[in-house]
This record gives structure tokens, sequence and C-alpha cells, in this order.
């Protein structure tokens, strides 16, 4: 069962890092620190060479099924600039 916790006295400039990181990961505050909390806290999962070779080739198939035209690469760049 999930539970909170409510921090307090966080220095100014880790709540700062803190919210732009969640603003470009498009997360809440909340989301971000809970993220951050795992990513120092916990393991990192395993995942053998097999697993990574396999996803890696996955990957590759998939791109090479598909064609991008330039005009394509420019709409997809300026759509993630909006």
């Amino acid at each position: 069962m999930p539970t909170s916790l409510t921090l307090k006295n966080i220095p100014d400039t880790v709540y700062q890092r803190l919210k732009a990181s969640a603003g470009l990961n498009r997360r809440s505050l909340n989301s971000e620190a809970i993220v951050c909390l795992e990513a120092a806290l916990l393991p990192p999962p395993t995942v053998t060479a097999g697993e990574r070779l396999a996803r890696a080739r996955e990957l590759r198939a998939d791109l090479t099924s598909k064609k991008f035209r330039a005009r394509d690469i420019d709409a997809f760049k300026r759509a993630g600039r909006s």
C-alpha cells in the first residue's frame, strides 16, 4: 500500500532542479520525486545481455520497416518544440 511522505526544508536549488526535471519529463513534482528516489535507492533491474540484444534487434527491425522522409523528420522536430 502506498504511503505518503511530506518533505520539509527542501533547499531552493534542489526544489528548482526537481521542478525543472518534472517539467522536462512531463511529470508532477510528486511523480518526479518518486522517480528520483527509486533511481537512487532501488537496485537497477537486471537485464541479461541476451535480453538487451533481443530488444535492440526488435527496435532495429521496427525502424527498418519504416521510411522516413525529410519532411516527416522536420514535422517531428517541430512537433517536439511546441
